[in-house]
């Protein structure tokens, strides 16, 4: 198998183990997987800033804004680093679908060691792409996130079409107004799904939304946190 990034061949050990249980090999060789910048150590229990702190400083300006609590918390895996960069331009905005494998493996990991508590409970919902957004990209980078977990998916929000995000300033995307709209209603935990938390704003919109039509409780798992 070739790395999905670089296209170097994987080469899998082979040992007593694994001649009869074949192992399934990892989609980005071991010079690529090292380039990932793991959020290992301490973080901010709300976002996953890495943070000494408990509560990160972006959390802390949150404390007085009205969307404070829409979110119990986000759970992230990585950073968002050079490496990880030019993977997510490549997959989301060239359209490399493929691509998005790369992160099955960590996606599955991360949320059985940190979030399984919520498996049996909780429903996925994946941050949806507006109408025109997914025409011009052709897939939904969270939903293909959110398939990856053997969980109930819900695709109860819609989104009107607006300036891409990372066109934004911080304050821009903050006083934003909320682009969702909710098509049917959820009386269980939501855990929402999306590649980025940068802000948190857009996460917390969704949130908010949920919560405002009888959703008991929302967290976040995103890939990164920027």
């Amino acid at each position: 198998m070739e790395c999905l990034w670089c296209g170097r061949a994987i080469m899998l050990d082979i040992t007593w183990t694994n001649l009869f249980m074949p192992e399934k090999p990892r989609p980005l060789c071991s010079i690529c997987e090292g380039e990932l910048d793991r959020l290992d150590g301490k973080r901010c229990r709300n976002c996953s800033r890495r943070s000494e702190a408990e509560i990160c400083s972006n959390c802390s300006w949150w404390i007085e804004h009205p969307l404070r609590n829409s979110i119990a918390l986000n759970y992230s895996i990585f950073t968002y680093n050079p490496f990880i960069q030019e993977i997510i331009a490549k997959w989301k905005y060239r359209g490399d679908y493929v691509l998005g494998n790369v992160f099955q493996s960590y996606i599955i990991e991360e949320f059985r060691k940190n979030l399984s508590f919520l498996k049996k409970d909780a429903i996925i919902i994946p941050i949806p792409l507006s109408e025109e957004r997914l025409q011009e990209r052709g897939f939904n980078q969270a939903k293909q996130l959110a398939g990856f977990l053997p969980m109930e998916m819900s695709e109860c929000l819609t989104r009107v079409h607006g300036e891409k995000q990372s066109k934004k300033t911080r304050m821009e995307r903050i006083e934003s107004e909320n682009p969702f709209f909710i098509k049917e209603t959820l009386q269980k935990p939501v855990i929402l799904v999306d590649d980025i938390y940068t802000t948190g704003t857009t996460l917390r919109h969704a949130a908010s939304l949920l919560k405002d039509n009888g959703c008991p409780k929302v967290y976040a798992f995103t890939l990164i946190r920027g």
